[in-house]
């Protein structure tokens, strides 16, 4: 079919003031890429949950669906129990909504290489440690961009959907358990693109499509969007192009907002789109990019955060915005490294 990967997308904002060079997590209990990761705050604690993914040896078999918790102030990882179903996933998205945390879609992958877009939803209660199941999505997606609306809708913005990918944005309502369709991205259908959603506006970039020359399969896409929620229609979105943002167009970066800052910020990625193993459709292997960069609400344009991003990764769709620091679980290292590393960039002094 076509990849080995992860979405995701989508962090909130956080709520803790401690300086980036003061925070010392714990690295994940296991290595792991590919994984679903959202932020939730309860009882006055930023918590972060690693959802699923892939593990160091980077085959089906190392697929898991294994999940964990992070304290931000204690740092600390807690065990969770995993999601509903058998087996893992990779490329899920998750979000936090509504004091739960929801998994959405991913892909699973057998022993003779078949690939399943998964149409599952389902939402961790992290007061009570227990899982339910929600309304499957109409069109089951993988490598999809995540974002969350007024605590109750969640948007899946394109994505992989069993042979292509797909131009639909869907909406998970999840005060009434159900789905409704959104206005369908206007430009070409990707997976494996960055972004997150911020108040009303979701501000998405890059990914990956078919080539039409035919070789290598697929190759990265440039094309910047910028979606306006109509604010009496959830459904409703005006779709207006943006300009390139700072490096080139990248694959499987990392994104997350702030509505503090008005920001929406990107970071690590690679411009050569590969397969499970990290190695580029065209037979290259793949480089973490070392740009980090954001854009701003306010002003319209896109900023550059830091072009030498120390510890950059790829394979991973969601950072999580601190008010100091830009935080990631997991990924794939240089070398196509899966690694357990949770990577903190420090953001500018001057925001």
């Amino acid at each position: 079919m076509k990849k080995f990967g992860a979405v995701f997308l989508f962090a909130i904002l956080a709520g803790t003031g401690r300086a980036a060079a003061q925070l010392k997590l714990d690295p994940l209990p296991a290595p792991v890429s590919n994984n679903a990761v959202a932020s939730l705050k309860f009882k006055g604690r930023l918590q972060v949950f690693s959802f699923m993914g892939i593990g160091p040896k980077k085959t089906w078999d190392a697929i898991t669906n294994a999940s964990y918790g992070l304290d931000i102030e204690s740092g600390k990882w807690t065990e969770l129990i995993p999601p509903p179903g058998p087996v893992g996933r990779i490329a899920a998205g998750a979000a936090g909504v509504r004091e739960h945390v929801f998994l959405f879609g991913g892909y699973i992958v057998d022993g003779q290489g078949s690939e399943t877009t998964a149409p599952d939803v389902a939402a961790f209660r992290p007061l009570t440690g227990h899982w339910f199941r929600g309304a499957d999505i109409p069109v089951p997606v993988d490598d999809f961009v995540i974002g969350a609306y007024r605590d109750r809708y969640v948007y899946l913005v394109s994505g992989w959907s069993k042979t292509d990918p797909v131009r639909n944005v869907q909406v998970y309502d999840a005060e009434k358990n159900r789905w409704l369709q959104a206005t369908p991205i206007p430009g070409i259908p990707v997976f494996g693109h960055a972004g997150a959603l911020v108040d009303d506006t979701i501000v998405y970039v890059d990914g990956a499509y078919r080539n039409p020359s035919g070789k290598p399969r697929y190759i990265a896409s440039d094309e910047c969007w910028m979606g306006k929620i109509d604010h009496h229609d959830p459904t409703k979105i005006q779709w207006s192009k943006l300009p390139a943002h700072p490096g080139t167009a990248r694959y499987r970066t990392a994104a997350g907002g702030s509505e503090k800052e008005q920001k929406i910020y990107f970071s690590g990625g690679t411009d050569n789109p590969y397969n499970f193993d990290g190695i580029g459709y065209d037979g290259n292997p793949s480089v973490p990019s070392t740009v980090t960069f954001a854009f701003n609400l306010k002003t319209g344009k896109w900023e550059s955060v830091n072009e030498h991003t120390p510890n950059s990764i790829m394979d991973q769709h969601s950072l999580t915005v601190l008010p100091n620091a830009l935080v990631m679980a997991g990924g794939m290292d240089k070398d196509q490294q899966v690694t357990p590393r949770v990577t903190v960039i420090a953001k500018p002094k001057k925001q």
